[in-house]
């Protein structure tokens, strides 16, 4: 039997059929600093440019033989096109992300304008998108959307959504239900341009900042509605801690959930069973930036795959400043040591 290509082992995955080894990609940032030097261009310059941005994640994603891809890599864009700005250290040598410098300070500020797709980088992200499908016909090629509290956190200041939960109620989750439909919104859309999956980061969301209960009334409805919306392979991923809410995540009815190093994964598989689709949770920068023995990372994912995971994520972004040693371990270390079948994914 011929080998898969990268596409068909992950969206055999996503349908829980059976597969070669484990798929080995990310549904959200992994461009790494060794494909922007080897494309001879800059951090700053790949957000902003469709060809750029298109090649940095092609490039990292062949670099390192992975399975997949995603893009945009920062988390600015939609805020930027809302009339927020954007910040893009356009002279920064090493890696800075881009950063929204006009936040709206009150919820009587707020006017999404109808036509934001259409401003700003969005345009670029299109088009990367466009020329990925051309020329990364065997990789899957993902999205990534920030979830609604998350987003309303990128175009209003932080502090003044949480204050407003209890002094504003209703005007907030007016609020929330806008951004929502922006996020269904962008979801259908990118849907539209043919991408293979989606992924929905909630990241700011976890029990670190909210109450399960809080969580329950404020996060899942919206979170619901827009994997309802979604006909293609999502993912529902939350940054921080989700052993108290892993159902609740569940339920939001994504075909996977993404998890990052501070959650249990084997008390997450002990409570959704072997069915379901789980991906995580090593700390990106931990393992691939700073720790020192290959040895140590290929005990990191070999955990992962140990504790349950049906595909090895970062919790995060990849920083881009991995180092070749340790990112080549990863790699291989899932290609290997991922022949064994996971909890939801048997193998050929």
């Amino acid at each position: 039997m011929a080998e898969l290509t990268g596409k068909e082992r992950v969206m055999k995955m996503f349908k829980n059929e059976p597969i070669d080894r484990m798929p080995c990609f990310s549904g959200q940032g992994a461009v790494t600093v060794q494909a922007i030097e080897k494309m001879e261009t800059q951090f700053a310059k790949i957000h902003k440019d469709a060809d750029l941005m298109a090649g940095a994640a092609l490039t990292s994603a062949k670099m390192w033989d992975l399975d997949g891809l995603a893009i945009p890599f920062d988390m600015a864009a939609v805020a930027e096109a809302m009339g927020r700005g954007v910040s893009l250290y356009d002279a920064a040598e090493g890696i800075i992300y881009p950063t929204v410098p006009n936040k709206w300070k009150d919820l009587d500020e707020i006017d999404i304008p109808g036509d934001y797709m259409s401003k700003g980088r969005m345009p670029i992200i299109d088009k990367a998108f466009d020329i990925l499908k051309k020329d990364a016909p065997d990789l899957a090629i993902g999205a990534w959307v920030l979830g609604p509290f998350t987003l309303g956190g990128q175009i209003m200041e932080l502090d003044i959504l949480l204050k407003g939960l209890k002094k504003k109620k209703d005007q907030i989750e007016e609020f929330l239900g806008q951004v929502t439909q922006v996020t269904v919104d962008m979801c259908k859309h990118y849907e539209s341009l043919g991408v293979d999956f989606i992924t929905v980061r909630e990241m700011g969301s976890g029990t670190d900042l909210l109450s399960p209960r809080m969580w329950k009334t404020l996060i899942q409805p919206n979170l619901t509605k827009v994997f309802d919306a979604i006909s293609i392979p999502s993912v529902n991923h939350i940054c921080g801690s989700t052993d108290m809410i892993i159902e609740m995540m569940h339920e939001c009815g994504a075909d996977a959930i993404s998890v990052d190093q501070k959650n249990d994964l084997v008390e997450t598989r002990n409570k959704l069973g072997n069915d379901i689709l789980i991906f995580g949770n090593f700390d990106p920068y931990g393992t691939l930036t700073t720790m020192e023995s290959t040895a140590e990372v290929a005990d990191v994912i070999k955990k992962c795959i140990d504790d349950g995971v049906d595909s090895v994520w970062p919790g995060c972004d990849i920083w881009p400043d991995v180092k070749k040693e340790n990112m080549e371990t990863y790699v291989q270390t899932v290609h290997e040591y991922g022949l064994k079948p996971s909890p939801a994914v048997k193998r050929i």
